[in-house]
């Protein structure tokens, strides 16, 4: 989506990295999903991740880590799989950045404009 001046870090390696929050308003659903804080120290782990990624080669190509190309690279998602994705986001999704005007009161980030 660069040509929608969607910035994408290309130029750099990538790796995962995640936290937890402190229940803000956004991630309770409003205060309808209550904290209980009894629970805590919270904590998150990745067991089995295994990245099939496109190593960057300095051009504007890249080089598969697996034996399976980078087909997944350019993958599309077909009629059905566009209706199973709905219906997750419609069942399980908690929050949409780009159905948040209070966050982005100046207007929603440029990929939210994608179709």
């Amino acid at each position: 989506m660069e040509s929608k001046r969607v910035s994408f870090p290309k130029e750099q390696p990538m790796r995962i990295y995640s936290s937890l929050w402190n229940a803000d308003d956004w991630a309770t659903r409003g205060g309808i999903v209550k904290t209980d804080w009894s629970q805590a120290p919270f904590t998150a782990s990745y067991r089995n991740f295994n990245a099939n990624a496109c190593v960057h080669s300095g051009a504007s190509s890249c080089t598969s880590n697996s034996a399976s190309s980078n087909a997944w690279f350019n993958q599309q998602l077909d009629s059905t799989s566009q209706d199973r994705l709905s219906w997750v986001q419609n069942n399980y999704m908690i929050y949409n950045y780009c159905t948040d005007t209070n966050r982005f009161p100046q207007g929603l980030p440029p990929e939210c404009q994608a179709s």
